[in-house]
């Protein structure tokens, strides 16, 4: 499998716990931005000749403010240099506005048939708290618009831990996701990054206790209304969003900030636009794919990482890191983790602390 995942660094404001790359831009320098990714692309197609691409993820920043045009002008140059599988997953994120029916059925006729929006809550004064230009009503109209397009395949995010957050406000976030019958959703908590404005506010989230009974609680009233857990922060009914990343396999990232995992190494692009249009190629970030990172990625799955994948991937090397593995979680709270002879998995009570339980499993410091 390998997946592609184009970063559009373009928004039209910052949101103050945001700490993805972005920026405004002018519709030229956005024309010239698509020109920049082909261009990107144009090195990968004798290199990747018979290889099929099975995800393509567009991601940003606010991705469709790159206009359904310049959107589908990328993935029409993805097809035309590669070989898309017929059945791949082509993802594009967005925020619910700015996103009418006609802007859907475009992307759609273009080739995408997932999306991914932000709704993050559907309490209007945490949305204004979190610098959201949208309404909860604009979330219904998103959502209907892309059901009217041709869009079966739709996923939410939510954001848990908010500043004065409670389970009751975040059962009527959940409630109201889940009313508008989305096959996903995402549930994050909120972190407050170095270098944005709420660090610089200093805003104050819930401490550990309260952001683990706000998460144990989403986890509960997810499942009760059909959404499988199945990442630390990822629901489905009743089919998955790809495992690709989650499963340690080869994936090319294109445009700044985006990461690249593949043949054994990692290679990444600065956050800077002007060197990305500029041609600058991207920075080895050194080797990737060892036996612990690949633990470390199936373990936020709740399938958790399984000694038959370990064999596949590592043969009898990865069966016997495994069986250490095994038997350092024989040590740890049954409450926290699952462990027979085929598979350990984190409980959701397991997630909340899997840094520290990586460590034990792992040996290694993270």
């Amino acid at each position: 499998m390998l997946g592609f995942y184009f970063h559009v660094p373009f928004c039209q404001s910052k949101c103050p716990y945001c700490d993805f790359y972005s920026r405004p831009a002018s519709p030229a320098v956005m024309d010239t931005y698509v020109q920049a990714l082909l261009a990107s692309l144009s090195p990968w197609t004798e290199k990747l000749w018979g290889r099929e691409i099975s995800t393509v993820y567009f991601g940003g920043g606010t991705p469709n403010l790159l206009g359904a045009d310049r959107l589908g002008t990328i993935l029409q140059g993805v097809r035309e240099r590669f070989s898309l599988s017929p059945r791949a997953e082509i993802t594009l994120e967005a925020n619910p506005t700015h996103v009418d029916q006609a802007f859907f059925e475009q992307v759609r006729s273009a080739g995408f048939n997932r999306l991914s929006m932000g709704l993050q809550s559907a309490n209007p004064e945490e949305l204004r708290f979190l610098g959201r230009t949208h309404s909860p009503q604009d979330g219904i109209r998103a959502v209907e618009n892309a059901r009217a397009a041709g869009f079966d395949n739709i996923s939410l995010d939510l954001m848990l831990g908010l500043p004065g957050g409670s389970k009751e406000r975040l059962g009527e976030s959940i409630a109201f996701a889940a009313g508008l019958a989305v096959e996903h959703i995402s549930s994050y908590i909120l972190k407050v990054e170095p270098g944005t404005p709420f660090a610089a506010r200093h805003v104050a989230v819930p401490d550990d206790d309260q952001t683990s009974d706000q998460y144990l609680f989403v986890v509960e009233e997810l499942a009760k209304r059909g959404y499988a857990q199945y990442e630390i922060s990822n629901f489905s009914r009743p089919d998955r969003h790809n495992l690709l990343y989650w499963r340690g396999e080869e994936y090319l990232g294109f445009g700044p900030a985006a990461h690249s995992f593949f043949g054994g190494r990692r290679v990444y692009y600065p956050r800077n636009l002007e060197e990305f249009l500029q041609g600058n190629a991207p920075v080895d970030d050194g080797p990737g794919g060892d036996f612990g990172e690949f633990a470390i990625l199936n373990l936020r799955l709740t399938r958790g990482l399984r000694r038959e994948d370990c064999l596949s991937r590592f043969g009898a090397e990865g069966g016997a890191l495994f069986d250490e593995a095994l038997e350092n979680a024989r040590h740890c709270p049954s409450r926290l983790l699952r462990a027979d002879g085929e598979a350990i998995s984190f409980t959701p009570e397991g997630f909340l602390v899997s840094n520290a339980l990586l460590v034990k499993l792992l040996g290694e410091e993270l």
